[in-house]
């Protein structure tokens, strides 16, 4: 959410960020500020009217000991607690309508970002060369197929399509990264957490992917309360609530998390023919990394996060680019964001496989998480940052049409093989 004190003294630069994200949100600032006003004013007048009250109210006793009518009074209390009555029911119309607006808006992206989308992102930097064969490469469905890694047929006979059944040395593959992963993530000092998959409406709405993105969620009813459950779309929506509503002393930051979780997704993809296979699902796995720090150390926590997620790809042997979004391509609640960018032969280009982004304190202040500056004992919001450490559901299908070979075998990656019992190779049954 953005700083309400921000939107007053400067609307036109919030309005040009939020149009550099492809957003047209003129409408909304003017109308938050309208509802600005009006808040303030109720809020005032309802202080002035109980005020009033009181003051009558007082009154009371010394007329009655005087013999006085005090008829008059009564009425004009009356009065007062229905005057009272309509403005506190005003003011709620007004806050939901301001709060409903205020959650609406998108973060602003970071002044040095190019403004469009994703026709303006930039490469930063390569890591080794496109990978090159001297035999007809397989695409990936054909190739795991083949190898008995992956049944597509039983899994969209289980769940649908958009989904599909690791078997065998695929699911052995499957959980090789994930640890490899894992294993990264701890090394480094960031603590491992297996959050809940099912969550409640608040933490979508902390996160940033709430009210916008509510529908593109599974949805879960509940049949003894009416509360709102999904399953989570991203680790990013557990882990950007876990402080929600406290408050950190400054010695706690930064605080580095790392989270296994399947994804969901009711979106699935392309119908497109180099989109086959598990290039993206209504399921699938993923290592989330999660950053809170103080605001200036949210830079360097963003290095951090991007160099880690590089030297994953790296060890893995691809070939990578790391892209600086456009304001326009960066998420709703980002206000940066780097790509991680693989080649998967079979889709003639580069895919994204990991995103780092900073929301400064953008989710911060929509679930009220600061942290107690111990300089000035005053509380201030801390700022997150997410990165994926890494997802597999791209991973796997470039790792295995980049290691094929001209037999139809795939080589096992050497950082994965001490998962695999020493296993150097996959070669058909």
């Amino acid at each position: 959410m953005l700083d309400i004190k921000l939107i007053k003294e400067n609307p036109e630069a919030v309005k040009a960020g939020l149009r550099a994200k492809e957003v047209d949100c003129d409408a909304a600032v003017d109308r938050i500020l309208e509802l600005d006003a009006q808040r303030r004013a109720l809020i005032t007048d309802t202080e002035n009217k109980k005020s009033q009250q009181n003051k009558v109210s007082k009154q009371i006793p010394a007329l009655k000991k005087a013999g006085e009518d005090v008829a008059p009074i009564f009425a004009q209390m009356s009065e007062l607690k229905n005057a009272i009555a309509a403005d506190a029911e005003k003011l709620d119309e007004v806050e939901k309508e301001y709060r409903t607006l205020m959650m609406s808006l998108p973060n602003l992206p970071d002044p040095d970002l190019k403004p469009g989308g994703k026709e303006n992102n930039e490469p930063l930097r390569y890591f080794g060369e496109p990978h090159k064969f001297d035999f007809e490469p397989k695409h990936h469905v054909d190739l795991c197929t083949s190898l008995g890694l992956i049944d597509y047929e039983r899994g969209t006979k289980l769940a649908g399509s958009g989904n599909w059944m690791y078997t065998g040395m695929g699911a052995r593959l499957e959980w090789a990264l994930l640890n490899y992963f894992i294993d990264a993530h701890i090394s480094d000092g960031y603590e491992f957490i297996l959050p809940p998959h099912m969550l409640e409406y608040q933490c979508g709405e902390t996160a940033g992917q709430f009210p916008k993105f509510a529908d593109e969620v599974y949805k879960i009813a509940n049949p003894t309360d009416d509360r709102v459950h999904y399953m989570l779309p991203t680790a990013e929506a557990a882990l950007a609530s876990i402080y929600r509503d406290e408050i950190l002393t400054e010695a706690d930051l930064p605080k580095k998390f790392f989270a296994y979780t399947p994804c969901f997704r009711r979106e699935a993809g392309s119908h497109r023919a180099d989109e086959r296979g598990m290039v993206r699902g209504h399921q699938f796995n993923k290592v989330e990394m999660f950053q809170f720090t103080r605001p200036e150390d949210s830079d360097a926590a963003f290095d951090e996060l991007v160099a880690k997620a590089e030297n994953l790809v790296k060890n893995l042997g691809f070939h990578f680019r790391t892209v600086k979004l456009a304001a326009g391509d960066c998420s709703a609640s980002m206000a940066r964001t780097y790509d991680i960018e693989i080649q998967i032969p079979s889709m003639n280009g580069y895919k994204e496989v990991s995103s780092v982004s900073n929301a400064r304190d953008y989710q911060a202040r929509r679930g009220n998480m600061r942290f107690r500056r111990e300089a000035t004992g005053k509380p201030e919001l801390m700022h997150t940052l997410n990165g994926s450490g890494l997802a597999t559901s791209r991973i796997f299908p470039a790792m295995v049409e980049q290691n094929q070979r001209a037999d139809g075998s795939v080589v096992i990656p050497e950082c994965l093989r001490k998962y695999m019992g020493g296993l150097e190779v996959i070669e058909k049954k």
